[in-house]
């Protein structure tokens, strides 16, 4: 019977496009673990890169059985890419990265520090940015305060990847868009204790990043989707229910006092007062088409959390050297293939 070591640390890293980042990378991560002295494994997410980046991931996994490489099919975004890398991570820990060499690995030993006085969740924050001041740091200024204040979670910065979380907290969180970014927010919501750490943010030299001031539109959206996740996923009735009936209060009292002149005074309504009645009209159809928002989503709320989650990303092919590894990379690509037959 083979003996499976029980890995205490992985480490997940999605990439796209960083074939001059993914040797310097692993061999600062893989320095870092082995004074650690623990058990752990890397688990390097190729999303679709174009370049050498999977060659490259593939012959490093040939030559250490630590290394685990997930290909997916095409770019799928971060968020599926991280959301692959936690579901195939077995650590008890689970350390998430960027592979552009911006977070540095000599620090993940003071995020399994804060980690082991019991916190859920250790969240890096880039005190010293070194972005440029106007496409990113200040819509990530506003971006973060404006979050913290919707989720009432305390942290400076949402957006970083650099985090550490329980293997039981991050497993029972579904991600899909751009949320990766909110997982502390979410988190916060089944109950998580989150804690922040400074964090060097290191300029990147080689490649071209994907994030700029049009990605300020989309973390925008997504806050509005998170507050309503956070508030409104397992009630949205009292959400588009209070508007309904605040909508359809405010026509029924327009058309009552309008009523009131026509049937007491008889004064001509449509002539003197004709668009303050289309106003009554229309703010009574849309309260009824609000709250009838609020019951469609109470029926789709329900449909989803009693019905089984599909995976936001189609694998291509995992490699993995250990013959441990290869069982469940099987089990693991299969059950991939599986969701993608399923309407993925």
């Amino acid at each position: 019977m083979n003996v499976v070591t029980e890995i205490r640390y992985s480490i997940v890293v999605p990439l796209y496009n960083e074939e001059h980042n993914i040797r310097p990378l692993y061999a600062r991560i893989a320095e870092t673990m082995n004074r650690i002295g623990e058990p752990y494994e890397i688990v390097f997410v190729d999303d679709g890169s174009r370049d050498q980046t999977f060659n490259i991931l593939s012959e490093i996994c040939r030559q250490d059985g630590r290394v685990v490489v997930i290909r997916l099919r095409k770019n799928f975004g971060q968020t599926a890419g991280l959301k692959a890398g936690f579901d195939y991570a077995r650590g008890e820990v689970i350390i998430s990265m960027d592979g552009d060499l911006q977070h540095d690995p000599e620090e993940i030993p003071a995020f399994i520090s804060k980690l082991n006085e019991g916190y859920d969740i250790v969240s890096g924050w880039r005190l010293n940015r070194k972005d440029a001041l106007l496409t990113r740091r200040i819509p990530s200024r506003t971006a973060n305060w404006l979050l913290a204040k919707l989720s009432g979670v305390d942290l400076h910065d949402f957006g970083t990847t650099f985090k550490a979380y329980r293997r039981e907290v991050i497993k029972d969180i579904q991600l899909y868009g751009e949320l990766h970014r909110f997982i502390p927010a979410l988190a916060s919501w089944s109950g998580a204790s989150i804690a922040e750490i400074p964090i060097n943010n290191v300029v990147r030299r080689k490649g071209k990043s994907s994030y700029g001031l049009s990605r300020t539109l989309t973390v925008s959206l997504d806050l509005i989707s998170v507050k309503f996740l956070l508030d409104y996923s397992t009630k949205p009735l009292q959400f588009f229910g209070t508007l309904g009936l605040l909508s359809t209060a405010g026509g029924a009292v327009i058309g009552f006092a309008l009523a009131l002149q026509k049937f007491f005074w008889g004064a001509e309504i449509m002539i003197s007062h004709g668009p303050l009645l289309l106003t009554a009209i229309l703010l009574i159809v849309c309260g009824v088409q609000l709250i009838s928002v609020g019951l469609l989503g109470e029926m789709l709320s329900r449909t989803y959390y009693e019905s089984q989650q599909k995976k936001i990303y189609s694998v291509r092919e995992i490699v993995s050297r250990t013959a441990a590894g290869a069982v469940s990379d099987r089990a693991f690509f299969a059950d991939s293939r599986k969701s993608a037959r399923s309407g993925l």
